[in-house]
């Protein structure tokens, strides 16, 4: 007969949280209680907890979801979410557990229209945890998760009462972006932003479309970005914000065009990589030269911003992919009459300042 968690902890003279603390969270005990446990446990032939040797035991199939905003070509593309599916399937304990991506474009995977009726597919045992990424505020889907009860975990949006959370200070981050530019001197600047609501807008937005918004990340790094430039001064008006509708770089592209050919920037300070490059792409085919009479700076530290020699905000993408996964499998391994307390890890950002970024006077020179 195999030797349960339960086994141990009645061994160890601990409770059932306590075991599974020894193997997935070591710094909720002090080091001598978790020796203790592990000796026991060893002792028995313990394995330690087992996400698909719990599903299978319990009846359930040993998959996890992850849920995102958009189709599943751009999940490929971008730069952003590949390094956290990196970060997700480097956890040891997901080796053998089966990854469903739910792109939440297709109204039989989140249960609207026709589908209402049936569920969401993800609700209806395609997987046993999710984790949720970059959703827009209130979303249908996430409210289901919550309903039904299913074990998930948020990567950067949205922010869900006594949830279990992984992201960085967006808005901090965001006032050291524009900060940058107002220390070299700028005060013409520009942003270009993906999208504020998934309606499909795109062009200049005013007060009342950024108080709409229902996407977390870009409210937070726009609203960051007002800060820094109030403080200097800058009202929203003296800023030239665009909405490329997309998280694509031709999206970027468009946004930049409008931007460089109908305002006199001097600096864009754009809410990720890929539109921080796909300005600076434009800014050339403009003849504008970066930095030399435009500086551009970005958001996410991709591979690309190092080779282009962008000036960014660095954020720890593959980490939060293994830290959320992680979370995950605690809640998956945690015995069903001892759920374990919601959680938040907040990571530190860096700015890294490269060439794209100069001062206006050595612009001027």
């Amino acid at each position: 007969m195999a030797v349960s968690m339960k086994d141990v902890a009645l061994a160890a003279g601990v409770s059932q949280p306590a075991v599974s603390y020894a193997y997935n969270r070591p710094s909720k005990l002090s080091p001598a209680q978790r020796e203790h446990i592990l000796e026991v446990a060893a002792s028995l032939g313990y394995p330690g907890p087992n996400v698909l040797g719990r599903s299978l035991r319990s009846g359930k199939i040993g998959a996890i979801g992850l849920m995102m905003m958009d189709k599943l070509s751009l999940a490929f593309a971008d730069p952003c979410t590949i390094a956290m599916l990196r970060g997700i399937s480097e956890v040891g304990e997901l080796e053998n557990v089966a990854l469903t991506l739910f792109p939440l474009n297709n109204n039989r995977l989140v249960g609207r229209g026709p589908a209402a009726s049936h569920g969401s597919l993800a609700l209806r045992g395609l997987v046993d945890g999710l984790i949720i990424s970059t959703l827009p505020d209130d979303h249908p889907a996430v409210l289901a998760v919550v309903k039904h009860s299913i074990p998930f975990v948020v990567i950067d949006s949205p922010l869900v009462e006594n949830s279990f959370f992984v992201g960085i200070d967006d808005r901090g981050a965001a006032r050291t972006q524009m900060q940058h530019l107002l220390d070299l001197g700028h005060r013409k600047i520009g942003v270009i932003i993906d999208r504020l609501n998934p309606d499909g807008y795109r062009g200049p937005i005013d007060l009342q479309r950024f108080k709409s918004a229902s996407e977390r990340i870009v409210r937070e790094r726009l609203t960051g970005y007002v800060e820094a430039a109030t403080a200097a001064g800058l009202a929203f008006e003296d800023l030239s914000v665009i909405e490329a509708g997309g998280l694509d770089s031709t999206s970027g592209q468009a946004a930049a065009f409008t931007l460089l050919t109908s305002n006199d920037v001097t600096a864009v300070v754009a809410c990720s990589d890929v539109m921080a490059i796909a300005c600076m792409k434009t800014a050339h085919a403009l003849s504008r030269q970066v930095p030399q009479t435009l500086s551009v700076i970005g958001f996410d530290d991709i591979p690309e911003a190092v080779q282009l020699g962008l000036t960014t905000i660095a954020q720890p993408m593959v980490e939060k992919g293994v830290y959320a996964a992680r979370m995950l499998t605690e809640q998956l391994n945690a015995p069903a009459d001892a759920p374990l307390a919601p959680e938040q890890k907040i990571f530190a950002t860096k700015l890294v300042v490269r060439t794209s970024t100069r001062s206006i006077q050595q612009a001027d020179a």
